[in-house]
């Protein structure tokens, strides 16, 4: 670390002390509320939901959905193509192909969970704008 530097500022952001007026509008930091404290800052504001938003919150919903489905067809064909390799020894290639596509299934699952978590969120704020009384667009 160069000696121009300050050192690092560990800890909370300040407060103002005891003594000092609650509200001085010379101490409230840029951004804080008129009226507040140096050093107290208010909960941060949701931004608008835009269209584009309600847009890419479709689409991300039916993307989890189509992962879904795709994952759920490839168990099915895996046991599939499993029954097929036991019946006969000449479809052996068969069980193989099962395992790769459990492969799949497990590389896309934490992809599906990030994918659902993520749609159930916008959604959730989607559905929370539109109860507070705001208009979709």
């Amino acid at each position: 670390m160069s000696d121009q530097q300050p050192p690092p500022r560990w800890g909370p952001p300040p407060v103002a002390p005891h003594g000092a007026p609650h509200g001085a509008p010379h101490g409230a930091p840029h951004g804080a509320p008129h009226g507040a404290p140096h050093g107290v800052y208010g909960p941060p504001q949701a931004r608008e939901v835009t269209a584009s938003y309600r847009r890419w919150t479709v689409v991300i919903t039916w993307a989890a959905v189509v992962v879904a489905v795709l994952m759920a067809f490839a168990l099915v064909m895996s046991i599939v193509f499993l029954v097929w390799a036991d019946q006969d020894t000449r479809n052996a290639a068969y069980g193989y192909l099962a395992l790769v596509l459990w492969v799949g299934i497990a590389a896309g699952v934490p992809v599906l969970i990030a994918v659902t978590i993520s749609a159930r969120d916008m959604r959730r704020r989607v559905r929370e704008w539109s109860r507070a009384g705001n208009t979709p667009f």
